[in-house]
């Protein structure tokens, strides 16, 4: 009996080591499989979007090429969740008023939203007519140049990801667009005074961004934070900046927004904008007053000010940049749909409700599955960002674009968000070597900081600068020639 007992308790101790040696492979197993949940889902998403232009094209002769666009397509949309949503929520993950996860799912909801409802429906199939639709030979070159500038700037987005740069995905459709131009019609159906337009941009934007939100911070730091009473100075200020904020985006989306009900012109829009600053600036003030009671006379309550308003206008950002960015990101998708349905192309052509919506749910899952890397160092490894900083940003984004088409300028989205972050960074470096240098001239010689030491406390970190414009200044140029390789090689496939 007691072989047995001891038999049964050996039994019992190998059984209990074999179930320890299981759920250690079984947590390997996790661990391994974890990196690979995301682009599991993204490659599920890609396979539906593909199903989906077989359902809606399968009579069609040529429903293959669209199924193969459409998968195109939707892994653009990923990248551009990924990549070019990060400039609106990353301020305000950065800035602590809002958490990681809220953001992702409040740029969700309103990407989608922005997209849906207010996206414009007709997009210009070349992006903004860089390539003459009379210089293509066919129908079928004018498709697989479409498909090569979907891939190519799909690509070089996703390497921009991985880099840790934000990038613009419509420069990068622009070189795509630029590069299979040129292979497939030569450098003469290129127009380079919208070439040169685009090039101008790249330093347009992000000054322009960087001025604009460096101002704003001043206008704050002088009229607030260094006031004796600062809950009486925000008491003033903060619902004038909240006015501002609201007529800011309500020019610009009334101006850029809302295509499919009617077309407003820029003075319109800028009425309109100014009324609704005006109702929100009124409404504002006792709200501010009645959140201000009981506040402390110092910075961390000014956090507290700035934090609502900071979502709402990064909430704004996330539905005008749905509502504008995505047609010009499905847009070669757009245009090979519309040129296989119908046999021809044009220069401008309808998007079909089910490609803006692969458009829409690609931002969403990019932006939920690979997002978080770009958001946390939008928000908070390039310099270090509060509510009034990132504030200052979200202001910025939204002025700069409206100042821009006043003067019928072509900006990036990606470039004035960044820009402004930068902005923001150096004025604070210039400002606080200003106040270091104006406390050393009144202490005594030994406790003078040195100019050395002034010079080396830098508030914004000169390798992700460098990178980050290391990228801008190649999107372009590396879209185009990636672009131009892929429409060579397809070319040869089905030739």
């Amino acid at each position: 009996m007691s072989d047995r007992n001891q038999h049964d308790a050996d039994h019992l101790e190998t059984l209990d080591r074999d179930l320890h040696r299981l759920s250690y492979l079984e947590g390997a197993t996790q661990y391994a499989a974890r990196p690979m949940v995301g682009p599991g889902i993204a490659l599920a998403f890609m396979v539906i979007a593909g199903f989906a232009a077989a359902i809606f094209f399968g009579h069609e002769p040529s429903s293959y090429v669209v199924v193969l666009a459409a998968v195109f397509g939707a892994y653009m949309a990923l990248n551009i969740g990924a990549n070019d949503v990060a400039n609106n929520m990353g301020p305000a993950v950065g800035a602590n008023a809002l958490t990681l996860g809220g953001a992702i799912a409040i740029a969700a909801i309103f990407e989608s939203a922005g997209a849906l409802l207010a996206g414009g429906d007709v997009v210009s199939t070349i992006s903004k007519d860089i390539i003459a639709p009379s210089a293509m030979a066919s129908t079928d070159v004018f498709i697989w140049a479409m498909m090569s500038a979907l891939i190519s700037a799909a690509l070089w987005v996703n390497l921009a990801t991985w880099i840790g740069a934000p990038v613009s995905t419509t420069h990068s459709v622009v070189g795509g667009v630029l590069g299979a131009g040129i292979a497939a019609a030569g450098f003469a159906a290129v127009s380079w005074p919208t070439m040169s337009a685009i090039a101008a941009s790249w330093v347009i934007s992000p000054v322009l961004g960087g001025v604009i939100a460096a101002a704003f911070l001043a206008l704050i730091k002088s009229r607030v934070i260094y006031q004796d009473d600062k809950i009486e100075a925000a008491k003033k200020w903060v619902p004038i900046l909240v006015g501002i904020m609201v007529a800011a985006f309500a020019a610009y989306l009334a101006l850029k927004g809302l295509k499919r009900v009617m077309t407003i012109d820029l003075p319109t829009a800028v009425a309109i904008g100014a009324a609704l600053g005006v109702v929100a600036w009124l409404v504002t003030v006792p709200l501010i007053r009645k959140q201000a009671v009981g506040l402390e006379n110092r910075n961390k309550s000014l956090k507290v000010l700035f934090g609502i308003p900071l979502v709402i206008s990064a909430a704004l950002l996330s539905f005008a940049h749905g509502a504008n960015d995505v047609a010009n990101a499905v847009g070669p998708l757009a245009a090979i749909v519309h040129a296989a349905e119908f046999g021809s192309f044009s220069s401008e052509v309808a998007i079909p409700m089910w490609v803006m919506v692969i458009g829409a749910f690609g931002i969403s899952f990019g932006l939920f599955l690979f997002g978080p890397k770009l958001i946390r160092m939008v928000g908070g490894q390039i310099t270090k960002l509060n509510p009034m900083r990132a504030y200052c940003v979200s202001l910025s984004a939204a002025i700069t674009v409206i100042v821009a088409s006043w003067l019928g300028l072509p900006v990036s989205s990606t470039h004035i968000a960044v820009g402004a972050v930068f902005g923001v960074g150096f004025f604070r470096e210039w400002d606080t070597s200003r106040r270091m240098r104006t406390l050393s001239q009144t202490l005594p010689e030994e406790r003078r900081i040195a100019t050395e030491e002034r010079r080396r406390r830098k508030l914004v970190r000169r390798s992700h600068f460098m990178t980050i414009v290391a990228a801008w200044v190649i999107t372009v140029p590396a879209a185009a020639l990636l672009s131009g390789i892929i429409f060579i090689i397809l070319s040869a496939i089905v030739s």
